[in-house]
């Protein structure tokens, strides 16, 4: 049997600390959570409760279709392409989830990707993984009143085989959302890589 990833470990750990804090006091005959035992319990429920972001991330669940827009080099015709989109809430409403089929390149495209926010560092996650590649791209943001969105994320080059980083904007629109993506290009300026927009089926 494979044994559990560290990252499992590390997952299942806030859980464990938390089913520890509140079970072993609950028990009859144990004595009564100190005061700073009683904040610790606090803190993990106030860290695992989804609030008004998570809300607004469920807005956007459903079935979408896309149009997925992509360039090589700044000023040259993008490549379009045309696919479908869903969205869902899991964990309780805790993360949203994506999953995305079109094509890239005249090959068939699936991507998967995961939206949360974390009520401890007061900010949204994001996660990206796709067919075409075997890494993960990972970002942070935040989104304002109007509903528009802005993500700093970053992933390993295979070109360079170093790190490299983009910007996600992503705004509301009346029929679903627009999302562009800016990176480097090949002398390190950002320029419009790639556009999505979806459309509420």
């Amino acid at each position: 049997m494979m044994k559990r990833s560290v990252f499992l470990r590390g997952g299942l750990a806030a859980v464990v600390m938390t089913a520890a804090i509140a079970g072993t006091w609950a028990q009859e005959g144990m004595p009564e959570m100190t005061p700073e035992q009683q904040a610790e319990m606090q803190a993990f429920v106030a860290a695992g409760t989804p609030g008004e972001p998570h809300a607004f991330m469920a807005e956007s669940v459903g079935e979408f279709s896309v149009v997925v827009k992509s360039w090589m080099e700044p000023g040259t015709p993008p490549m379009v392409s045309e696919g479908t989109a869903t969205r869902e809430m899991t964990l309780g409403g805790r993360v949203l989830v994506e999953e995305m089929s079109t094509s890239m390149m005249g090959m068939p495209y699936e991507g998967r990707g995961t939206q949360g926010f974390d009520n401890v560092s007061g900010k949204f996650w994001a996660t990206w993984t796709d067919n075409m590649s075997t890494g993960l791209m990972v970002s942070e943001g935040s989104c304002g009143d109007d509903g528009t969105c802005t993500f700093m994320g970053g992933w390993n080059d295979p070109m360079t085989g170093k790190p490299t980083t983009a910007r996600m904007v992503t705004r509301q629109t009346e029929s679903g959302e627009v999302m562009e993506m800016f990176g480097p290009d090949r002398e390190g300026n950002e320029m419009k890589m790639m556009e999505i927009i979806y459309t509420e089926k």
